[in-house]
């Protein structure tokens, strides 16, 4: 069975063009999120985190060479792909690599726009036109699967590099806030009138984020030209088929994802980034796998503070995150934590905390009962 290691990565969000200039924001304690008094999603203030139109300009350029219309969400799809393919010689042009996309929307915001069902709004078709941009020639793979997206899509290459029907994989996930989506939180009460905050007694709910990020996977580690490769070592998907929308009420399915993640990679974990949405229900189930996973000593946190939650990339974005946080030796504090709102003992973190790491467990859930863990550790 071959190895899969991650040798590339970016991620582009509101606090950052790249993955150093993200991370270094999380180290200092900045939050993307803000209040918008008049944003074009809410008739209401909304606290969210989200690109200045003018910082997307960067990504314009890059679009109108490959010619025709791009979307904002396009054109953040390609930048991210294209800075992550730069840290290595991989030719996207190879055979023997697969262009993978997550996302839970998509070109949504084009829906208002169009008078008719645009080619533009589906997502295999989104998929090609990067492909094709970034000189991919086989057929990209799309993973649209609520929240879980993101770390779905890592699986999903790493399965494809073990079983040897590829040697590398282009992966890719992205999500931008809309007028639909918040109306679809909204309409379900989860949203936050408050900066977010995970595990917290007095949490409210979510904040939505906007964000962009790529990996480069490889079966041949010596792809890492820039940074310190990283092992995919285990992960798995479960699904509760508790609740359309809501989590499980015990935390099993969950739990039943991170025993076999863990099993697979044959390692314990130094901390663990959780999904952590800030919901009332995601947090108290959450709390509750890790309990019965036995890690409720293990240092956690959450990113949602920093990012909000970016949907379809969040589970790539923040994997991300935390591979840099084993690269640096460094745990990040869960952002507006501050007494404990669970009801099982889990060890939220307060502070950057610097020792050696190995390896860390990242995990996701989403709408439809789906859960994902991944175990990522040094070489």
């Amino acid at each position: 069975m071959n190895e899969t290691f991650i040798v590339a990565d970016n991620v582009t969000t509101p606090l950052g063009w790249t993955t150093g200039e993200n991370f270094g924001a999380l180290l200092r304690g900045q939050s993307g999120i803000r209040c918008l008094e008049n944003s074009p999603f809410s008739p209401t203030p909304l606290y969210a985190a989200v690109f200045e139109e003018s910082a997307l300009e960067a990504t314009t350029l890059q679009a109108a060479r490959s010619g025709g219309f791009w979307s904002k969400f396009e054109r953040l799809v390609l930048y991210v792909v294209s800075d992550a393919l730069s840290q290595t010689d991989l030719e996207p042009s190879d055979r023997d690599t697969v262009f993978i996309l997550s996302t839970t929307k998509g070109n949504i915001e084009l829906l208002e726009e169009a008078n008719s069902l645009s080619p533009d709004l589906l997502l295999h078709h989104t998929a090609r036109k990067i492909a094709q941009a970034i000189g991919h020639k086989g057929n990209p793979v799309v993973l649209s699967h609520a929240c879980v997206s993101g770390l779905a899509a890592i699986l999903v290459g790493m399965r494809l590099l073990r079983s040897g029907r590829y040697k590398h994989a282009i992966v890719a996930g992205a999500d931008l806030v809309s007028r639909f989506v918040v109306s679809g939180f909204q309409s379900f009460h989860a949203l936050s009138n408050e900066p977010c905050r995970p595990f917290d007694q007095q949490r409210k709910g979510l904040n939505l984020g906007e964000a962009g990020g790529a990996v480069v996977l490889s079966i041949d580690k010596r792809k890492a030209l820039v940074k310190q490769p990283i092992r995919v070592k285990g992960g798995t998907t479960t699904n509760d088929a508790n609740h359309i929308s809501g989590p499980s009420r015990t935390g099993e399915e969950l739990a039943q994802a991170i025993a076999r993640a863990m099993k697979q990679a044959g390692t314990p974990v130094d901390f663990i980034s959780a999904h952590g949405t800030a919901t009332p229900y995601n947090d108290e189930m959450e709390a509750k796998a890790f309990y019965l996973s036995g890690l409720q000593e293990v240092p956690l946190n959450s990113m949602k503070g920093y990012f909000g939650h970016t949907l379809g990339a969040a589970g790539l974005i923040e994997s991300v995150m935390s591979v840099e946080s084993l690269r640096e030796n460094a745990i990040l504090p869960s952002l507006g934590y501050d007494t404990h709102g669970v009801s099982q003992p889990v060890n939220v973190n307060r502070q950057t905390v610097r020792r050696p790491l190995q390896a860390c467990l990242k995990t996701a859930s989403g709408f439809g009962g789906c859960n994902a863990a991944v175990v990522f550790g040094k070489d």
